[in-house]
């Protein structure tokens, strides 16, 4: 009968999701745990520990004072025994509590948890309880937020689990706790546990998430508490993209051209004449006796001319007659 009761709710919880319009599918903002965020544990009156007990963050108690079992466990932050710092933290606690238990829409789910899976989204329970797996699927989301508003109690059973898929992180998973929260022995669990009255893990119980009681006490036994790993979307740019261009393009002309254009005549044609033409011929000028150019020698030459016309009429007189005697 157990477990086809087991089978039954599991069989609820996945028609809920299916159905309802409100609460699962919708998309939540985290909650803001100020600086209840540098604490592995926080605890209203004290704090205590068995074995070698490891917290990666800081510990802290207010109003209380003590953290007993702190050797041999280990605090990779600080320890805050009712000073200012732990009391900041656990006002910051109150104030992530009450926004984690207003929510709204949600969803209801039934008491048991185990062999679910869980889309983003906020969901209500009246005691919780977890036997066996609970799968948080963010649908590629690593962003996603899931809230567990619990009126009572959370309580796990030896070996249970919370595992994620899709780009799920612990560090946007929040159990909201009325009463105390118990993680029994070898439980792997995640998420930030906001508890009103007190959280006790049990041996080698391990939490990748926080411890985080408002009035009573956590108890630890041979435990291990990482800080949540918080991841960002891959699908959008993490930044404003680092593509701007730096300057203007380096591909601008380095200069402006260096010269004119290099086939430019360096001067005149080299064959100009440099001065007046150097090849004009070089008579030598003829001595003039007398009166301007050859007008001094034309009677001489009229003179030379004449006789010789008379000669040569005196010979052709002279043939011609010796021709008609014989």
């Amino acid at each position: 009968m157990s477990a086809l009761a087991a089978v039954a709710a599991s069989g609820t919880a996945v028609a809920v999701l299916i159905f309802s319009g409100t609460g699962a599918r919708a998309a939540e903002a985290p909650v803001d745990l100020g600086t209840a965020a540098n604490f592995s544990v926080l605890a209203g009156t004290t704090v205590t520990n068995t074995g070698p007990t490891f917290l990666a963050q800081s510990l802290g108690v207010s109003p209380g004072n003590t953290a007993p079992g702190f050797p041999p466990g280990i605090v990779g932050g600080e320890i805050h025994l009712g000073d200012a710092v732990a009391l900041q933290a656990k006002n910051d606690l109150t104030t992530a509590y009450n926004d984690a238990a207003g929510r709204t829409p949600f969803t209801n789910l039934p008491a048991e948890l185990g062999g679910t899976t869980l889309l983003p989204g906020v969901y209500r329970i009246g005691a919780a309880q977890l036997t066996g797996t609970l799968t948080l699927d963010s649908q590629g989301d690593p962003a996603a937020v899931f809230i567990f508003q619990i009126a009572s109690t959370l309580v796990t059973a030896p070996n249970s689990s919370v595992v994620f898929i899709n780009g799920s992180s612990p560090c946007n998973v929040y159990w909201q706790v009325g009463s105390s929260a118990t993680l029994d022995t070898g439980t792997r669990f995640m998420g930030n546990i906001l508890a009103q009255t007190s959280i006790t893990m049990n041996t080698g119980a391990t939490l990748q998430g926080r411890a985080l009681a408002q009035t009573g006490a956590v108890t630890l036994d041979t435990n291990t508490i990482n800080a949540p790993v918080c991841l960002q979307p891959t699908g959008t740019p993490t930044q404003t993209p680092t593509g701007t261009p730096t300057g203007q393009p380096t591909g601008t002309p380095t200069g402006t051209p260096t010269g004119q254009p290099t086939g430019t005549p360096t001067g005149q044609p080299t064959v100009t004449p440099t001065g007046q033409p150097t090849a004009r011929p070089t008579r030598t000028a003829l001595p003039v006796t007398g009166s301007s150019g050859g007008e001094a020698l034309l009677p001489v030459l009229t003179g030379i001319g004449s006789v010789a016309v008379a000669t040569g009429a005196a010979l052709l007189f002279l043939y011609r007659r010796r021709r008609s005697e014989s």
